[in-house]
């Protein structure tokens, strides 16, 4: 696979550090040299952008005249807590936070991919099956926290109780399938856009990529939000109480 600038530069500094965390884990790169592969650093630069980010805005906070990237997060914001509000109910804005974290880094991973030399993360299987985990165990933990262990588990047994022996185990493999559905959705569609817009520059290089790089946005924040809103579908099914 071809290595990014980037990549390259992360094994020129990086390299011990990489392998030092590797072998905690109990895991050994193939080549101790270059331990960090491209999604890896790809990820190391939206992280840093995440960090770097919050000093930026906030030298323009202002409740009187906010500068356009506040404003732009406010809308975010406030668009994401309408929608949790009408899915989850009372008790949605604790989790606000969750969902707009969650956007925000797959929305940016995502166009980072539009920047020449760079590639999209989320194209990678392993950053859209770690998002995917992550909000499998925030739901889950929230329904077991919202409910009690019984409350919980009676969501898997459905609303007829002579049918629980059934719609239980249905209803946990459904469960266990939402990881792989949420990282097969995102790093499918990532994936194609980047293929697309790739072939089409190698063969036509002038004006024609613009329209795929155009739908390559496009695509990019629609993925965010699909991601984002079965997110809240399910925090909302998770913590719901039974009437």
């Amino acid at each position: 696979m071809h290595e990014l600038w980037i990549t390259r530069l992360c094994n020129q500094v990086l390299a011990g550090p990489a392998n030092a965390v590797l072998q905690m884990a109990g895991l050994h790169a193939e080549d101790p040299s270059k331990p960090w592969s491209n999604y890896m650093a790809m990820l190391l630069l939206v992280m840093g952008i995440f960090l770097i980010l919050p000093f930026i805005v906030r030298r323009g906070l202002s409740v009187d005249a906010p500068g356009k990237i506040q404003q732009i997060f406010e809308v975010i914001y406030s668009f994401l807590d309408e929608m949790a509000h009408e899915i989850i109910g009372h008790g949605h804005k604790k989790h606000v936070a969750f969902f707009a974290t969650l956007f925000l880094f797959i929305l940016v991973s995502n166009l980072i991919g539009v920047v020449p030399s760079l590639e999209s993360p989320t194209m990678f299987s392993p950053v859209p099956l770690g998002l995917a985990a992550f909000t499998f165990l925030y739901y889950n933990f929230f329904g077991f926290a919202e409910q009690g262990l019984v409350g919980y588990l009676k969501h898997f047994a459905g609303p007829i109780w002579w049918l629980a022996w059934f719609m239980f185990p249905l209803e946990i493999i459904s469960h266990l399938v939402r990881p792989l559905s949420l990282t097969i959705r995102l790093f499918a569609n990532m994936l194609a856009g980047e293929q697309v817009t790739l072939g089409f520059m190698a063969l036509v290089p002038l004006v024609v990529p613009v329209a795929f790089m155009g739908l390559h946005v496009f695509v990019s924040f629609v993925q965010a939000f699909i991601f984002t809103v079965l997110a809240i579908v399910y925090v909302g099914s998770a913590v719901e109480h039974e009437h």
